[in-house]
């Protein structure tokens, strides 16, 4: 299988989900690795150091800052 026919998945949140960080609670305990809060940037999306997994904003999802 080439990276062309690979589709990228995601993890969707809400602004109730934030800050964001990896492993999130829906994975296996098997699979984890240190906790690591992630920066959304500017485009509301970011990725995971250790495992790649990719999070993203809602569409519509409003960011509060402190």
């Amino acid at each position: 299988m080439n990276d062309s026919n690979q589709q990228m998945s995601f993890v969707e949140l809400d602004g109730k989900d934030l800050p964001a960080y990896c492993p999130n609670p829906s994975m296996p305990i098997w699979s984890s690795h240190p906790r690591v809060y992630l920066d959304m940037g500017d485009h509301g999306e970011g990725k995971c150091p250790y495992c790649g997994t990719v999070y993203r904003l809602k569409p519509g999802t409003v960011v509060k800052g402190h």
